[in-house]
């Protein structure tokens, strides 16, 4: 997948694009992925328009949402999603002050022959363009485009507000399913305090970018390293026990022994198991970690 930073290309393929920041490529995000797939007629490319940070950032900086995905993330599931072309722009002021003609007039200039949005799409100088200035311009032109309905589940629709909510309280299995693929903590082992070690529990500290992190507790997951699964036991939060201050990410790996800092660790299908709290001694600790191992003594990965 090519990936752009500016609203310009010189590849003269027709193209069609599916616009939308698209936190977390939920199932929502996806069938506007499927929408411009169809529009692509043989030797057309299709493609994603997107930006590379919130649009609130830049507007009303400190009120953007925790993402979901970050941007490494995004651009994958972009890919997965079997766009070609990404266009991931900087939303700054360049971007903020077009107004909605302007930006259709971009969009003519890439070559763009067709379109898919949500219908709520709203886009151009404080938002005054929509969905339907969006499919008149198209339609003069005579090109395909596309307003997308809202997905729902359980008669609420599927936004990535609402996922954001589940990650928060914990409820990743609804969330996973809202998405349509799991949600993931990815990021590099670093060296941690080495309790876990002493305790006879090795776990990998990973850093994970800013990004959503669900609600603090343990968890069972599945890790994923140098291409193979695990089973594993995670911990998110201050790790009460020890007097901890700050939310850190704490993976224990089933059968696994390697030394792995410097290396990149993803971790998926997150179960909430119970939250973390002070124990009375670290051996009440180590009696019911040994108890929640019982969680990943069954499945088998690989």
């Amino acid at each position: 997948m090519n990936i752009h930073h500016q609203l310009f290309r010189e590849n003269d393929r027709p193209l069609v694009l599916a616009i939308g920041f698209f936190d977390g490529m939920h199932r929502g995000h996806q069938e506007i992925a499927k929408a411009a797939r169809r529009m692509r007629k043989p030797g057309f490319r299709v493609g994603v328009l997107t930006f590379a940070n919130h649009p609130a950032e830049f507007l009303r900086p400190g009120t953007q949402p925790p993402m979901i995905t970050t941007t490494a993330e995004r651009v994958d599931l972009f890919a997965q999603a079997g766009f070609e072309e990404c266009f991931l722009i900087p939303f700054d002021e360049s971007i903020a002050k077009l107004t909605p003609q302007a930006f259709l007039e971009k969009l003519t200039a890439m070559g763009v022959a067709g379109a898919a949005v949500g219908a709520n799409f709203r886009f151009g100088h404080k938002r005054a363009g929509d969905a339907a200035l969006m499919d008149a311009y198209f339609a003069e032109r005579n090109l395909p485009f596309a307003a997308l309905e809202n997905v729902a589940h359980d008669g609420e629709r599927i936004s990535s507000t609402r996922i954001r909510a589940l990650i928060a309280e914990g409820n990743l299995e609804l969330a996973d399913y809202l998405l349509g693929h799991s949600y993931e903590l990815r990021g590099v082992v670093e060296v941690g305090f080495g309790r876990g070690h002493d305790l006879d529990f090795p776990t990998a500290n990973i850093h994970v970018p800013n990004k959503l992190l669900p609600k603090d507790g343990v968890y069972a997951a599945v890790a994923r390293h140098d291409g193979r699964d695990h089973a594993a036991l995670v911990s998110v939060g201050t790790n009460p026990q020890f007097g901890g201050q700050r939310r850190t990410i704490e993976a224990w790996l089933r059968d696994f022994h390697e030394t792995i800092y410097g290396h990149e660790l993803a971790l998926r299908d997150l179960r909430y198991l119970r939250e973390q709290r002070l124990f009375a001694s670290v051996d009440e600790l180590v009696a019911q970690m040994r108890n929640d191992l019982e969680a990943v003594a069954y499945p088998s990965y690989g």
